[in-house]
C-alpha cells in the first residue's frame, strides 16, 4: 500500500475507519472503540485492516501525519484517533460532522 492507494480509499467512501482488525473483529481496544462509536453514530463505515498489509501503516502515517490507529476519514477529511473521536462524539460533534450520514432509527 502506497500513499495513492490511501488516498483512493479515503476519498472512494464517505466514512473510512483505518484500524487494527475488522469493525466485525476488531484486534485491538482502541480500533474496537472506534468502530463501536461510529456504530453508535447508526452510519455505515469502510473498514481498513492496518494488520492485512505492512505497508499501510507507515504509508498511512506518511499520508496523514499521524502515529497512532485507528484512523478516521469523514468524506476525505482527516479526523483523527480513537481520543479525539470520543471526545468529538461526548460533544456532540462527530454526530454534527456525520451529519446526513446517519441513518435515522427505524
Amino acid at each position: 500500500m502506497n500513499k495513492e492507494r490511501i488516498h483512493q480509499l479515503v476519498t472512494a467512501a464517505p466514512v473510512v475507519l483505518f484500524m487494527k482488525g475488522t469493525k466485525q473483529f476488531p484486534r485491538c481496544g482502541f480500533s474496537g472503540r472506534a468502530a463501536q462509536l461510529l456504530k453508535l453514530c447508526n452510519v455505515e463505515f469502510t473498514d481498513v485492516n492496518v494488520l492485512s498489509d505492512e505497508e499501510t501503516v507507515p504509508a498511512l502515517r506518511e499520508y496523514a501525519d499521524w502515529p497512532t490507529i485507528p484512523v478516521l476519514y469523514i468524506r476525505g477529511e482527516f479526523i483523527g484517533g480513537c481520543d479525539i473521536m470520543t471526545e468529538m462524539y461526548q460533544a456532540g460533534e462527530l454526530q454534527q460532522k456525520l451529519g446526513d450520514l446517519m441513518k435515522s432509527p427505524a
